[in-house]
């Protein structure tokens, strides 16, 4: 059983280590993934109902110059930078770009992300975390997603400070990418950024360290297999 001493040492050690989503496998940062302002502070997004929540810091009305294109089934890469360094989980987003705009100028509006992606902890005498140091972050497309301009949304969320509520951590990125294929599935459920998460969400207002949980609501939606 971790005493009140160890609870606070192992706050404090995991309160200044940042990190961001900047790349996708086979690009420079920023090229395909939207950078957002203060990007170089690594700093987190802390509040679920700001705007913030969507692609972090002002990116939900920049673009990137790229879009990147992979085939329905196929794989795409999200490189940490540094490493992913907080405790917590990990979820991947996808909204579908509307007919006559493309993933360079959608904003990402509207009841249209569903998760693709979630990936929680395991349970002991502490909470593991698989994805915790991860450099590289691998997400499948679904084989039965319909082809089209999406925008892309990786996001883990730091606990380590979500004992209270607003203290839960969100690193997140969107990238540009265009999906391609002859996928004919139906995508959902669909939220929007923001709306999908409330700060006294059981996922995102929990004491990770002391007692020790032995279950872990995601936040969010059901994952979309396709």
């Amino acid at each position: 059983m971790l005493s009140l001493v160890s609870i606070l040492a192992l706050a404090a050690s995991t309160a200044s280590a940042h990190y961001t989503f900047p790349s996708l496998t086979g690009t420079s940062d920023w090229q395909a993934v939207r950078q957002w302002t203060g990007y170089q502070s690594n700093g987190p997004v802390t509040n679920v109902a700001s705007l913030d929540i969507r692609c972090n810091v002002g990116a939900s009305s920049k673009s990137a110059p790229l879009t990147q294109t992979v085939a329905a089934g196929g794989r795409i890469t999200f490189n940490a930078a540094p490493n992913i360094y907080h405790p917590g989980p990990l979820m991947a987003y996808m909204a579908r770009v509307p007919a006559g705009q493309s993933a360079s100028t959608w904003d990402g509006s509207g009841n249209v992300w569903f998760k693709i992606f979630e990936q929680g902890p395991t349970y002991g005498s502490t909470l593991t975390w698989a994805n915790n140091g991860y450099t590289t972050v691998p997400f499948t497309i679904p084989a039965a997603t319909p082809p089209g301009d999406y925008l892309f949304r990786i996001e883990h969320i730091g606990l380590h400070s979500a004992s209270a509520a607003n203290g839960a951590q969100f690193y997140i990125s969107c990238a540009q990418i265009k999906v391609t294929g002859s996928g004919s599935g139906s995508p959902g459920p669909l939220v929007a950024f923001p709306g999908a998460y409330k700060a006294t969400d059981p996922g995102l207002k929990i004491n990770i360290y002391y007692p020790v949980p032995t279950n872990y609501e995601m936040p969010g939606p059901s994952v979309w297999r396709g």
